[in-house]
């Protein structure tokens, strides 16, 4: 059994799998810093100075009671929402180009080559000539 898992492990579709998944996960990581840092802010900025990250509807404030203990504020954050949004948007996006790029880059299959005449229609092509 030891065996049969080592063999599975160490065929190539597994690995290249391995691999896929660690890089989606740093592209994925590069995309999010990339909304997160240099898109939001931008967005924000023409949007009249707006985070989205803080927008929410507050559903209950957050309360002290007599006795120091704290009830945390309970909210629907949509700000965070559309920020998510916009970050699929971009991933689909980026994923989009680099499928592309990718389908671009492949070799086009090169065309069969016209068939020749066969070996029969040879043959009768030289007895006609001969013929002649």
């Amino acid at each position: 059994m030891w065996k049969d898992f080592k063999n599975f492990i160490m065929t190539g579709n597994v690995i290249d799998f391995a691999v896929a998944v660690i890089l989606a996960g740093a592209v994925g990581m590069v995309v999010n810093g990339f909304v997160n840092d240099v898109i939001m802010p931008a967005v924000g900025h023409f949007a009249g100075g707006m985070d989205f990250a803080n927008l929410k509807v507050i559903l209950t404030p957050e309360s002290t009671a007599a006795d120091g203990t704290v009830t945390p504020e309970n909210a629907i954050r949509w700000g965070a929402w559309v920020n998510t949004i916009i970050n699929l948007i971009i991933v689909g996006f980026v994923l989009f180009m680099i499928v592309k790029a990718y389908n671009k880059s492949k070799a086009p299959e090169a065309e069969a080559a016209p068939a020749g005449p066969t070996q029969e229609e040879l043959l009768t092509e030289i007895r006609d000539a001969l013929k002649k």
